[in-house]
């Protein structure tokens, strides 16, 4: 049986929804939500299926010998070669009821892992995001990923799936870091305004507080869309710049998948109680 969009079990059904529903969380809170990032090879899926993550993340790309029939593998540049396919990856997690997120670095790697999602679809009755860097962000100069063949190519697939769009960044410890600018977001609200599926924007914790007045004006623009705050291994902010985040936006709109000490640091400054 096929789930109805955005009801319970649908892939677009809200995260925040789907762990309440099943007694994970406590409130409709995206601070509660705990995330497991790069579970990439065979031990970190291991570990991630073991751990209290309710949302699992990993990155999906074509291995480097570029055959035709190469299959999707697990792995985050610089790596190119793994020792997990997409299609191992898929038979592991279906076994748990964590919701999902598959980072595309790539358009080329697309069908054929939505390929392999369908063969599977009938065992993932939760949260699936689809995610990639679609438009060049704050000191961004990574390759980003076309938004159109991306979009059309994931909902020929399945018209029900929660997107998660982001911009290329980069941050730089020795200068100003600029943040995301009134053109970034309306480029991304073009975008996205008339796609009638939730969309959460991955935006970089360093770069957030300078940029709160352009984002705020974004998730205003719909009720599908949230934030998703993640970190950059060395980037250097503070637990003030995520209690700025918690003070302005929608508790239901902001998820923060973010690196330890921080998160930790983070959950105890707001009083979370998360659920081990």
């Amino acid at each position: 049986m096929t789930a109805t969009a955005g009801g319970p079990g649908s892939w677009s059904e809200n995260i925040l929804e789907y762990f309440l529903r099943n007694n994970h969380i406590t409130t409709e809170d995206g601070a509660e939500i705990i995330w497991y990032h790069a579970a990439n090879h065979k031990a970190q899926v291991n570990e991630a299926l073991k751990s209290p993550a309710h949302m699992i993340e990993a990155d999906v790309l074509l291995p480097s010998d570029g055959s035709e029939y190469s299959q999707p593998i697990m792995a985050h540049p610089p790596e190119t070669n793994s020792d997990n396919t997409l299609q191992e990856w898929l038979t592991e997690v279906i076994k748990s009821n964590k919701g999902i997120k598959l980072d595309f670095k790539s358009l080329a790697a697309v069908e054929p892992s939505m390929m392999l999602l369908e063969n599977v679809k009938r065992h993932l009755q939760r949260p699936v995001w689809i995610n990639a860097d679609i438009l060049p962000g704050p000191n961004g100069n990574s390759r980003v990923v076309d938004a159109k063949p991306f979009i059309d190519t994931v909902t020929s697939f399945f018209p029900d799936v929660t997107f998660s769009l982001g911009w290329t960044t980069g941050w730089h410890p020795e200068k100003v870091n600029e943040g995301y600018s009134w053109t970034m977001v309306k480029e991304m609200e073009y975008i996205c305004k008339d796609l009638n599926l939730p969309v959460t924007f991955p935006v970089r914790a360093a770069l957030v507080r300078q940029s709160c007045s352009q984002l705020l004006w974004l998730l205003k623009k719909s009720n599908r869309y949230s934030l998703t705050i993640w970190t950059g291994k060395n980037d250097n902010y503070s637990i003030e710049d995520l209690l700025c985040i918690r003070d302005h936006f929608d508790k239901k709109q902001v998820f923060y998948d973010i690196l330890e000490p921080q998160n930790h640091e983070f959950q105890q400054a707001i009083g979370v109680k998360v659920n081990l």
